[in-house]
């Protein structure tokens, strides 16, 4: 839908035109650079996001960190989606150009190198600067609204303390918190999924060809709902699965309502 709206005219008629011309198969194509890339990115949105969170916090003070949490969210998970596009950018430009061209290759193992020979090393790497503008806001937007719903679930729908719930409930409520969170995720970063797709998929192409081909409007609509309901489903899954995770190496789940800092007692003289 995203490349060609001629062809796929909506959902429905997409997957249908899809099934009837590839079968079954063209579902899964290009299966391994995407399980490939997003592990990766995964791994490091999440690791460093860990890391750039407490690194922040402690540059802050436990005062700032605490009266000023929400940027020190953004901060750290833009920090962290950075690091983590540089090893998605080649998977993902080898995945769009698989999926978009039937014919052009059947997965990862024929697609890197034709990639490579066709516009070389540096070519997988065209698309990182939309694609840090679909992912950066994306994961601002992930962990922050996530942080902060899980806080207010917590606060003020949820009647017992986060700590007297169970993990299975705690669990159950970092889905739907990663499910709200995903939906926010797509709306904000769909117009540079749109032109990541585009860019990738035809040689030479540039943001003014992407953006006078879809029109504004296409730019921020065109396959929003479909994304909406996998980055919906995929990013509570994701938290549902982190948190477990994390409870399972003996570790709180993510958010909750944070604890006051301590007042800070003057030293007797």
């Amino acid at each position: 839908m995203q490349i060609d709206p001629a062809k796929y005219k909506s959902i429905s008629s997409g997957f249908g035109v899809l099934l009837k011309e590839q079968g079954v198969r063209g579902f899964f194509r290009g299966w391994v650079p995407t399980l490939l890339g997003y592990s990766a990115q995964g791994a490091c949105k999440y690791g460093f996001y860990e890391f750039f969170k407490k690194y922040y916090s402690d540059i802050a003070g436990p005062e700032f960190s605490a009266k000023y949490k929400t940027l020190i969210y953004l901060a750290g998970s833009a920090s962290a989606e950075v690091i983590a596009d540089i090893a998605l950018c080649p998977f993902e430009a080898v995945k769009v150009r698989v999926q978009t061209q039937p014919g052009f290759a059947r997965g990862l193992s024929d697609g890197l190198p034709k990639f490579v020979k066709s516009e070389g090393a540096l070519g997988l790497y065209k698309g990182i600067v939309p694609l840090w503008g679909r992912q950066i806001p994306y994961t601002m937007m992930k962990f922050a609204s996530f942080e902060t719903i899980v806080e207010l679930l917590y606060k003020h729908a949820i009647p017992t303390p986060k700590d007297q719930c169970s993990k299975s409930f705690q669990l159950g409520v970092s889905f739907a918190g990663g499910y709200v969170a995903g939906v926010l995720c797509a709306i904000v970063s769909h117009p540079a999924d749109n032109l990541v797709s585009f860019l990738n998929n035809a040689k030479g192409a540039t943001v003014g060809d992407a953006v006078k081909k879809l029109g504004l409007w296409g730019l921020f609509t065109r396959g929003l709902p479909l994304r909406i309901v996998m980055i919906g489903t995929l990013t509570g899954a994701q938290w549902g699965l982190y948190d477990a995770f994390k409870v399972f190496a003996g570790l709180p789940t993510t958010g909750g309502i944070t604890p006051a800092p301590a007042a800070t007692v003057p030293a007797k003289v």
